[in-house]
């Protein structure tokens, strides 16, 4: 069976990359983790894969703001590949800190432009939020890739400083609404709206999960490889031991998808 290639990108700080790695991996990719300096130098080629993943994790210390300077050198030294990655078809996904550089990179939500719309910012706890969250999934338009089949509620952890999601007006947050690019929310184990603690940050309309227009390229707060396995629920004695972890079919769809671009 084909294998598609990830290359899960790290810099001086992340320090999620291993887990993602492994969870790309059992999902069937072929996984590498790349230094940002290999692509800048060109050592290494972004167009030899397929899935392009940004981890958590605290790149550059998140001095200036979370994922800011690395967010401006993928915008300002490698625009011209990720531009061409993007219009082959190929898929993006940012997790926490990564979610955090896609949006201050302008790859999410997305405009021609690469315009900064929206931001990542402090919880409104003023504290390190580091919890387990239920996320709905919402009812889109855009056939997101990463979150097609997920079960209505899923339960994934989360550990953040700065994952107030918010808009830059109320125009753009309507119109993120209305064409359907918001794909996961935090809510109540029902389902239910949340608040704090359920919603960690107080992110507008508590968004969690972000797409494109397209589908292919997506973020989130949540740490989907980090629920992986059954036993990785910190409820799983009482509630029975499922034989994946919530977060792994977001890894296996978007490898599964991948398969059809080699």
């Amino acid at each position: 069976m084909v294998r598609p290639k990830v290359l899960v990108l790290r810099a001086a700080g992340t320090n999620c990359d291993m887990e993602t790695a492994f969870a790309f991996s059992r999902a069937g990719a072929v996984v590498e983790r790349v230094h940002i300096n290999q692509l800048k130098s060109k050592a290494k080629e972004l167009s030899r894969y397929q899935i392009l993943a940004l981890p958590g994790g605290f790149s550059y210390g998140d001095d200036l703001a979370a994922g800011k300077i690395l967010a401006n050198e993928l915008k300002y030294t490698l625009a011209d590949e990720l531009r061409n990655f993007i219009e082959k078809g190929r898929l993006i996904i940012g997790i926490c800190n990564g979610f955090q550089i896609l949006v201050k990179a302008g790859l999410l939500p997305g405009n021609s432009n690469s315009e900064q719309e929206v931001t990542l910012t402090i919880n409104d706890s003023g504290k390190f939020e580091d919890r387990w969250v239920h996320l709905k999934r919402a009812e889109s338009k855009i056939e997101c890739i990463w979150t097609q089949g997920l079960p209505e509620v899923i339960y994934l952890p989360v550990a953040h400083g700065e994952g107030k999601f918010i808009a830059r007006d109320k125009a753009v947050l309507e119109r993120l609404e209305n064409n359907g690019q918001v794909v996961l929310r935090y809510c109540d184990e029902k389902g239910n709206p949340a608040e704090y603690p359920d919603n960690p940050n107080g992110s507008e309309n508590a968004i969690a999960g972000l797409a494109d227009q397209t589908g292919r390229i997506f973020g989130l707060m949540p740490h989907p490889e980090r629920h992986s396995f059954g036993w990785q629920n910190p409820h799983w004695t009482r509630q029975g031991l499922k034989k994946e972890g919530d977060g792994l079919m977001i890894f296996r769809n978007g490898v599964e998808y991948a398969r059809k671009l080699i």
